[in-house]
């Protein structure tokens, strides 16, 4: 294994957005993730495919759908 696991904070800053979007994204399964106990960390692998493949919207966009 030679690439460190990100954590949120790092996935946060990288993406430029909120801790709270990460996790969103994480629980919406676009971000891949892996969870180690209550800890959360991405692998920058799957992250920059992820930003290679254009990133993804929450279903609904910036209106979100009602589940």
């Amino acid at each position: 294994m030679s690439a460190n696991l990100l954590t949120v904070a790092e996935v946060a800053q990288y993406l430029q957005v909120t801790n709270s979007r990460v996790y969103e994204l994480i629980r919406e399964g676009l971000v891949p993730s892996v969870r180690l106990g209550r800890q959360v960390r991405v692998d920058p692998r799957s992250l920059q495919t992820f930003c290679d493949g254009g990133g993804a919207a929450l279903p609904g966009g910036w209106k979100r759908q009602s589940k």
